[in-house]
């Protein structure tokens, strides 16, 4: 049997070449991973202020300007007045960025599906079992 601190360092690795790979799958504007990573926290979440954005994603908020004012010039994301701060600009997206993210999503999907597809029923029935698993452990 297989020690707790040993699966430990095979998931994480195993997880990092899976999500890297996963992640090579993109869409037509082959967006780096943080650019789509405000794209697609704004297609969860809605319309957010550049200080929100840079709170979800984890990075300063300089970082975040550069990243919102690329995704605007490539027509992915518009900014507008705050509707209750005049100091402040909220970021939505076009449907330029939603058709980007959706074409990712579709090429993610399309990779993954075919590769699952090659596999036996039992093992999709075991990662099916292990993705359950995995969703305990990151909800804990």
């Amino acid at each position: 049997m297989t020690s707790a601190p040993a699966l430990a360092s095979e998931l994480r690795v195993g997880t990092g070449r899976f999500l890297r790979r996963l992640r090579a799958e993109r869409g037509d504007a082959d967006l780096p991973a943080a650019q789509f990573g405000v794209l697609t926290e704004l297609t969860r979440r809605g319309p957010l202020t550049p200080g929100e954005l840079a709170h979800s994603e984890g990075v300063r908020p300089p970082a975040m300007t550069r990243t919102v004012s690329a995704l605007v010039d490539l027509g992915f994301v518009t900014k507008s007045e705050h509707p209750t701060d005049g100091r402040l600009v909220v970021v939505d997206l076009t449907d330029a960025g939603r058709r980007e993210v959706a074409e990712t999503r579709r090429r993610r999907d399309a990779w993954l599906s075919l590769r699952l597809g090659a596999l036996t029923p039992q093992d999709r029935a075991t990662l099916a079992r292990a993705n359950d698993l995995l969703q305990t452990l990151a909800s804990g």
